[in-house]
């Protein structure tokens, strides 16, 4: 070997050296920072016919490329279930639980004791007038649910608007990076820190819908969803979506009186399930506007009609003819069946009974269209409003079994299945996390070891200045030959 290529080979050392201090030092530096991953340097005996020496290839960013797409999909299954539990929660809180003061199980509770005191002293208008107020505190409470489940879907259109807006810009900016980390990639330039900038905003749009990652050369990524929809592969595509001002229950996207979601100019198919873009927090809002929202709103319009029914029944109120309203009204209106979406929000006591309606109190214990007052100690009428009440039927709407169960019962049972969608989604909500946090610890695990780099550290140092004696060696051998 000669004394130039020794001086060569001491040089390329000290060179990589350097660049291993540099690589391990962001390494250091970055250890609690969130997405970095541990970078290391690769280097390669070098062999160009005058020598040898060592060679830097590039930087290696360590990450399991598998375990950060299942953490990715636990992302958005998190964000999914979360979203609907929120909203089954909600309605279930609103509703009430039966033991619960103001609840819907206690108004009815409360109604039927009115109606009992009012049996036991059929005369007294202030024991009709608890039976008003009783009938009053049900339809006040339904109307308020229903505009809660109203509400909820009007946020889940406005958070569906929001994330339409994050995901074309998270996008657009994954597409740029693409751009920049292939022309660096093809140059030969470390393009770590770039990396890192990607994952992050893929990470953002994993939990708006959920992505597998894919390798397309030259560090670039194509994004595709567990569907197969490809939301960016070279460029990124375009989503469109169009926001209401307000929901309402007669508003849906079937009719085209809420808006879908097109992709890149076509409509995306959200009436398949799964659709492209389900499964994340996107998926989750679309299913509370379109899906589980309604589902409720058409069992709270079942639980309505069937009070109104109990009541309208020329059997129990013979004064009342087939087509007339009954003691609860559809917005003063006798009911029509095909009117039912929406109801729990316009269904009202009838102003008969009601003075500060017109009304009197007294029909409530003769019958609505009774043509005069009867007798005041009879209490026949308010024990078949009672028995209406309790009496067991069976619901034509709504989805429920086909038992016969009093309005209580019903009201009861719709809590109910409210509550055991509940505790299937939390069940599935508590498993997502632990295999979320399990990935997490995995990812971490590739993480930086800051003890472990500055072993590394103090190796480097030692062949740093190992290379500078060799180069101090070597100064001084052509020293000597120039003194010759």
């Amino acid at each position: 070997m000669t004394l130039s290529s020794a001086l060569s080979n001491a040089l390329s050392g000290m060179t990589a050296a350097a660049r291993s201090t540099d690589v391990i030092s962001s390494n250091i530096a970055n250890a609690n920072t969130e997405g970095y991953r541990l970078r290391e340097l690769e280097v390669t005996s070098r062999f160009d016919g005058s020598g040898g020496g060592v060679r830097v290839i590039g930087v290696t960013r360590h990450i399991d490329l598998a375990v950060q797409n299942d953490r990715r999909a636990a992302d958005a299954e998190l964000q999914d279930i979360g979203t609907q539990a929120s909203f089954l929660a909600g309605v279930q809180s609103q509703i009430g639980l039966p033991s619960e003061e103001g609840s819907l199980s206690d108004r009815l509770a409360n109604l039927d004791a009115a109606l009992t005191g009012a049996i036991g002293r059929p005369e007294s208008d202030s024991r009709l007038a608890s039976v008003v107020d009783a009938l009053h505190s049900v339809t006040e409470h339904l109307a308020t649910i229903s505009d809660h489940v109203q509400t909820e879907r009007s946020r889940a259109d406005k958070a569906i608007s929001k994330d339409i807006d994050i995901l074309n810009d998270r996008l657009a900016k994954v597409e740029d990076l693409n751009g920049k980390i292939r022309r660096l990639t093809a140059s030969g330039e470390d393009v770590s820190s770039l990396l890192d900038q990607r994952q992050d905003l893929v990470d953002q749009i994993a939990e708006i819908v959920p992505v597998q990652e894919l390798d397309r050369g030259f560090n670039m990524i194509a994004l595709m969803t567990p569907q197969g929809g490809l939301l960016i592969d070279g460029s990124a595509v375009e989503l469109n979506f169009t926001p209401a001002s307000g929901v309402t229950a007669q508003l849906n996207v079937g009719a085209g009186t809420l808006s879908g979601i097109d992709m890149n100019g076509f409509p995306v198919n959200l009436d398949r399930e799964p659709h492209i873009l389900s499964g994340g927090r996107l998926g989750a809002n679309l299913m509370v506007r379109d899906t589980i929202g309604p589902e409720a709103q058409a069992k709270l319009d079942a639980f309505a009609r069937d009070l109104i029914e109990r009541f309208a029944d020329p059997t129990v109120d013979p004064t009342l003819g087939a087509t007339d309203a009954g003691l609860f009204t559809d917005d003063g209106n006798a009911f029509d069946p095909v009117n039912e979406l929406g109801l729990a929000s316009r269904i009202a006591v009838n102003d008969t009974v009601d003075p500060e309606n017109g009304g009197d109190y007294w029909y409530l214990r003769d019958g609505l269209l009774a043509a005069a007052q009867g007798p005041i100690g009879d209490a026949t009428g308010l024990i078949a409003l009672r028995d209406a009440l309790n009496a067991d039927r069976v619901p034509v709407s709504g989805g429920f079994s086909g038992a016969a169960r009093s309005g209580p019962e019903l009201a009861a049972d719709m809590l109910s299945e409210f509550g055991s969608a509940l505790q299937s989604l939390e069940a599935s909500q508590a498993f997502a996390e632990v295999q979320r946090n399990a990935l997490s610890q995995i990812e971490l695990q590739s993480g930086v070891d800051t003890d472990q780099e500055m072993q590394k550290l103090l190796l480097i140092e030692q062949a740093y200045a190992a290379n500078a004696r060799v180069i101090q060696t070597v100064d001084a051998l052509f020293e000597a030959l120039l003194r010759i």
